[in-house]
């Protein structure tokens, strides 16, 4: 008689073999209860209880997260993140883990974000120690490794194991986020990151609840980046019918020049995904009206992504006294660069960003694919 199979694991069960004990983004309270500080929703976990992300938990008064293992993989242009201040043309390594604090319903990384919530997402993590994916960025080619995929906040703690080891091999460090973030977790991030892209997804508390995140938090985490001198690029997807309005745009592009002028704004196209296949695609007018939008606004750098040769000259960055293109793009590649130390080569304006040094730009011939990255072994927790 054939013997039984084993009962399949959960996902939940699965990934309570990739955690670790932490205790710098929580407060103990009374009773062996938690607050997170991960992110802006300070969630109160009294003792098994877990967080809004579905991966951060307390067991026994002690603050589980996420370690070990990565669920998404993949080498791309930094332009990608996209980060246009920063290093252009250069690689970028990134990872990312499962869970996110937000659940919005045009996600184009769900499958990874929403695995703990939505049994239609697969992904499934894999093995690794943070020395592994480092050298996997250096085998690579990449300068700067990215964590992203899913929301990076709430699995700090790991990303910063994996910077540590970055840094230490002279690799540029990046967070892509939804920006819910909290002033403790900014601070611990910050002798380890040095470029943080922030998702401004519209100028609209109401519209930011259904999303799971409150605007307010967003705007603070904006303004504490600028005034803790991390390198910050602001990404909106401009919704049809959700965030599109001529006077959210204009608010949008106000609030960031308050902030600082020298923000970069990328206004980005929506394309239907996940939940909200009913929504048309942006087109090329949109973007362009954003970006004026932004432009009026006094932002020195806007941005018209993700339709390559429809949006005019908002591809490439300009110098702010001149009008000089400074680097010249075609969706994800550097067609030219005229950068001088940092200063803009025709009149020697200073253009903010981290350029690295010895400002080293790979020229791209065409179109550039994505690849996905191999070589982690395939060992799974027990």
């Amino acid at each position: 008689m054939a013997s039984a199979s084993p009962p399949q694991r959960s996902l939940h069960e699965i990934l309570a073999g990739y955690t670790a004990a932490a205790a710098e983004l929580c407060e103990p309270l009374p009773h062996a209860a938690l607050r997170c500080v991960a992110c802006g929703h300070r969630c109160y976990l009294p003792d098994r209880k877990i967080g809004i992300c579905k991966v951060r938990f307390n067991r026994g008064g002690v603050l589980q997260v996420p370690r070990g293992y990565v669920a998404a993989l993949q080498c791309d242009p930094v332009e990608k993140k996209p980060f246009f201040h920063a290093r252009p043309g250069a690689l970028a390594l990134s990872f990312g883990m499962l869970g996110c604090d937000y659940h919005c319903g045009y996600c184009q990384n769900w499958i990874t974000s929403q695995a703990l919530r939505d049994p239609a997402a697969g992904a499934a993590p894999r093995y690794c120690t943070a020395e592994q994916l480092v050298q996997l960025a250096i085998d690579q080619g990449a300068e700067i490794i990215a964590s992203t995929y899913n929301e990076p906040l709430i699995t700090s703690e790991w990303a910063v194991e994996v910077f540590r080891v970055a840094k230490a091999r002279g690799l540029t460090t990046a967070y892509v986020s939804n920006g819910n973030a909290t002033p403790e977790v900014l601070e611990y991030l910050r002798p380890w990151v040095h470029l943080y892209k922030v998702d401004l997804k519209g100028f609209n508390d109401k519209q930011y609840r259904k999303l799971g995140g409150v605007l307010d938090t967003v705007k603070e985490t904006i303004r504490r980046l600028v005034a803790m001198d991390v390198w910050l690029e602001v990404v909106t997807l401009v919704v049809p019918g959700f965030n599109d309005s001529d006077a959210e745009l204009a608010e949008v592009g106000s609030f960031l020049a308050s902030v600082s002028v020298d923000i970069p704004w990328h206004v980005t196209a929506f394309h239907p995904d996940y939940k909200m296949t009913d929504h048309d695609l942006t087109t090329a007018e949109t973007l362009l009206r954003a970006a004026v939008a932004g432009r009026a606004a006094g932002l020195r750098y806007v941005y018209a992504g993700n339709l390559p040769g429809d949006v005019g000259g908002y591809e490439n960055t300009r110098c702010p006294r001149c009008e000089a293109a400074v680097i010249e793009r075609s969706g994800y590649r550097i067609r030219a660069v005229h950068l001088d130390d940092g200063c803009c080569g025709a009149c020697g304006t200073a253009i903010p960003g981290r350029w690295g040094e010895g400002r080293r730009v790979r020229q791209r011939l065409g179109a550039w694919v994505p690849r996905a990255v191999k070589g982690l072994p395939t060992h799974t927790s027990g």
